[in-house]
């Protein structure tokens, strides 16, 4: 189950209609990264839409780094109590200012989406779901897993009928 927020200041970039089919391919995401769970229950995450000034505030409060950022991820399983509600992942915050800026750039990986914004939300969610999975990128070899994780999600994000494991 995906939980999807929109902050005020980012509303005007992201229409109705793209918020819709960002809900409906991240919730594919989660159901595909269930699938690979022991979890009996369905994995829960929040998405938050926000801007640079109040990713930034989170990056300086949480990250000690005091810019904006594309991407933060809130993992709710780990520390004290973290196997307590194992289904339940986190959050994932992500700039669309940010993402704007970078949905110029083309993306290393194929992401089945005409919309340069869309498609970066959905690279950027992504990433924020396999951090929330527990994956990182501190090493070549843990980026490239994580990256392959990540591109398994998109593709199966994109695809029609019954989902499968990614």
């Amino acid at each position: 189950m995906l939980s999807l927020l929109v902050d005020p200041a980012a509303r005007p970039a992201v229409p109705v209609p793209m918020r819709d089919r960002l809900r409906s391919r991240v919730t594919r995401m989660l159901r595909a990264a269930g699938l690979t769970e022991t979890s009996p229950l369905p994995l829960e995450a929040t998405l938050r839409l926000t801007d640079d000034p109040a990713i930034h505030e989170l990056n300086r409060d949480y990250r000690d780094k005091d810019s904006p950022t594309d991407v933060l991820a809130f993992a709710m399983r780990e520390g004290a109590g973290g196997d307590i509600h194992p289904h339940v992942l986190g959050d994932i915050v992500i700039s669309v200012d940010t993402a704007r800026r970078q949905a110029r750039r083309k993306r290393p990986m194929r992401i089945a989406e005409r919309d340069p914004l869309l498609a970066e939300l959905l690279f950027l969610a992504a990433h924020g779901l396999c951090h929330l999975l527990g994956y990182d990128h501190q090493t070549d070899a843990e980026e490239a897993e994580m990256n392959a994780r990540m591109q398994a999600l998109l593709d199966e994000s994109a695809r029609a009928g019954r989902t499968r494991a990614a």
